[in-house]
């Protein structure tokens, strides 16, 4: 579905209908060698060096913000680039920040009924986080980061009182930031009615609806789509779902649906099964 979804759009930027299938088997390769050398790293050894790895990550979030080291890409200085390929340090941070809050928990279960000695250091830490995180900008990330670590300190035994009033903080501050960057009001708005701006902000939403549409039950076979001949701006990135609704229908659709599932289950087992064995 790579090559179908993506083989208009790179023959068209880069002469080679095959250059995104070609980058995404490079990343899916180095991410199984990787996969299988961090899984011989026993999970005790991030509990020790969580320290290191959280200094190392805001070390990183801090050079990619300096201009000639980062490299801006849809309007956010978030990316290092490498040759052809580029790392976001920001996908490193969630692991780092969700290692040492586990630490956090584990270390101190008495005292994370105390907002002022449980939460308190852990939503500080989080919060210089998402500031450098928003200086990129890339508020989603962001927002990805401090809900996770909200959930975590939740299920830890922090008062539930605690959650209302962060809660409250953290509707102000929402509506404060979408303010300071009206872009970010007409991303909301186009996501709730993306025919209120239908050619701009909600252009792609109203793309993609037109490639789920015709999909049907069986869809329109395999690299039948019409979308993604430069009606879907970057059909092979976030919006590949619509073609595969396009191309292979409901049947698509559930299959994906699955697989995701199927994802959530194993890792949620995997879960389990070092909870109770720790």
């Amino acid at each position: 579905m790579i090559y179908s979804a993506s083989s208009i759009w790179a023959e068209y930027k880069f002469g080679d209908k095959f250059h995104y299938v070609i980058m995404q088997s490079l990343f899916f390769l180095i991410g199984i060698i990787l996969m299988f050398f961090i899984s011989k790293v026993p999970y005790k050894y991030y509990l020790e060096k969580s320290n290191i790895i959280l200094l190392a990550c805001f070390i990183l979030l801090i050079l990619v913000l300096i201009p000639g080291i980062g490299t801006v890409r849809n309007g956010s200085r978030s990316w290092f680039g490498i040759g052809g390929l580029g790392i976001q340090p920001s996908e490193f941070m969630k692991l780092a920040l969700i290692i040492f809050t586990s630490k956090y928990i584990y270390k101190n279960p008495k005292t994370m009924k105390s907002v002022k000695k449980g939460a308190f250091p852990i939503l500080l830490i989080t919060m210089l986080a998402f500031f450098l995180i928003m200086l990129q900008p890339d508020f989603g990330t962001g927002t990805i980061f401090v809900m996770t670590i909200v959930a975590m300190l939740f299920v830890s035994g922090v008062n539930f009182s605690f959650f209302i009033k962060i809660g409250m903080v953290g509707m102000v501050g929402v509506v404060l930031l979408i303010l300071a960057a009206p872009y970010r009001l007409a991303r909301i708005v186009s996501f709730l009615n993306p025919w209120s701006d239908p050619l701009g902000s909600g252009f792609q939403s109203i793309q993609s609806l037109f490639a789920i549409g015709p999909g049907g039950l069986f869809g329109m076979g395999f690299g039948n789509s019409i979308q993604k001949h430069f009606y879907l701006p970057e059909p092979q990135t976030d919006f590949i779902f619509s073609i595969i609704s396009e191309e292979l229908g409901i049947l698509g659709i559930i299959s994906v649906s699955v697989l995701f599932l199927i994802i959530i289950l194993k890792s949620i087992k995997i879960s389990i099964i070092y909870f109770l064995s720790s």
